[in-house]
């Protein structure tokens, strides 16, 4: 009877809390109605901009918000202006209402106390995001997110081949290296500070390391030497076997697949697992093109909306981020054909019509399967960056 007494008052306990959290979201979209939000978002892609707009128009027509796409070529360039808005005491109307953001510049703006939140637990959808498995919707580039971000979408770097002239791919950054030798002019990466060429480097990193667990940590100018030096010997062998003897980099992965398409290299990369599918499906490459990841694993993120201290649409913001995080919204991302961003949500929560949404997600022709894709190796320190960056342009920027 005691027992049955405790339940009794912890399901009252639940349903009150269940019935107050209903009861705030229903004012968040209550005041959310007629506002305009400036989502500034990455803009260099012509699917993802139309998957932008998609949204947008649903967002608009579902809940009355409009919500303007403020193409960004450099995200960082964005949090710039926020922190001059800060610094001229602009409390309010700010230019930006929600942003594309992770890593370094979730850093900054965290840091600099530019973000308003904590907001994305009072997202209904949040729930049915992955917590438990993964990891990296929790932790930004290992700052902690604290609920000041919302997860958006799933990234791991990925190498794509040529099955054609390509019998056996490379499955390390040594035996890439075997590849690169036998291969001249077979294989590049991109320049820095570049996000793909940072990527890479970092990988080589990870692999190449006496202790990755120093990766974990923010940097240490005193061992940055020290455990930097297996990775710059590494490329100091893999250049003079690159694409135009590693004298010029391609300036994105974008021009990565061109050199991929015309057969100018036989190796690519991407941070997007779906990116051969989603190539071969557009006719950007041949369908003999497919995906493969170190045995070791490769390092993977989790990509955030967040919204400015000074946003003048917070409750239109919070709408959007919440289906965004839809099944219905996070299904159609998912779609080789349409972007092909993984997915962040638990798919084992769903059911009915919202599982059937994932079940109907194409299987791209080059896609790995979540077991193929292996071990996510988590983000270095965001330290890490602007230090791998510099010493790297030192080295090698002509």
């Amino acid at each position: 009877m005691k027992n049955f007494f405790l339940i009794l008052v912890w399901l009252t306990i639940l349903s009150g809390f269940s019935q107050a959290f209903a009861q705030e979201w229903g004012e968040i979209e209550t005041a959310a109605e007629g506002q305009t939000v400036y989502f500034n978002a990455w803009g260099g892609s012509q699917p993802i901009n139309e998957y932008i707009a998609w949204a947008s128009g649903v967002v608009q027509k579902r809940y009355g918000v409009r919500v303007i796409h403020v193409k960004a070529a450099d995200i960082g360039d964005v949090v710039s202006r926020i922190l001059v808005e800060k610094a001229a005491k602009k409390q309010k109307d700010g230019s930006v209402d929600l942003m594309w953001i992770n890593g370094e510049n979730f850093r900054a703006m965290k840091e600099n106390k530019l973000l308003y939140g904590p907001f994305s637990q009072k997202l209904p959808n949040y729930h049915l995001v992955d917590t438990k498995n993964k990891k990296t919707v929790l932790y930004d580039f290992t700052i902690p997110v604290d609920n000041m971000e919302s997860p958006w979408g799933m990234a791991q770097l990925v190498f794509l081949y040529d099955t054609k002239p390509v019998s056996e791919h490379p499955k390390s950054m040594l035996d890439l290296l075997v590849f690169a030798r036998k291969n001249p002019g077979r294989f590049t990466y991109p320049a820095l500070p570049g996000f793909h060429g940072t990527t890479f480097i970092k990988q080589a990193l990870f692999e190449l390391i006496s202790d990755s667990k120093a990766l974990n940590r923010p940097i240490r100018q005193s061992e940055f030497e020290k455990n930097t030096r297996p990775l710059w010997e590494y490329l100091d062998a893999l250049h003079p076997f690159l694409w135009r003897k590693g004298k010029v980099f391609p300036s994105s992965a974008s021009q990565m697949l061109s050199l991929l398409n015309d057969n100018e290299i036989f190796i690519s990369i991407s941070f997007n697992p779906n990116s051969a599918s989603n190539a071969i499906e557009n006719g950007e490459l041949p369908n003999t093109v497919r995906t493969y990841i170190h045995t070791s694993g490769t390092i993977g993120n989790t990509h955030f909306v967040g919204i400015p201290f000074n946003s003048s649409a917070r409750q239109g913001a919070m709408v959007f981020a919440n289906f965004l995080l839809s099944p219905e919204a996070q299904a159609r991302k998912a779609d080789p054909e349409i972007w092909g961003d993984p997915t962040v949500l638990d798919t084992q929560k769903l059911a009915g019509r919202e599982k059937a949404l994932f079940d109907a997600v194409p299987k791209g022709i080059a896609t790995l399967t979540p077991k193929e894709l292996g071990q996510t190796l988590p983000e270095p320190h965001v330290s890490w960056v602007q230090a791998l960056e510099k010493e790297w342009l030192k080295r090698y920027s002509k």
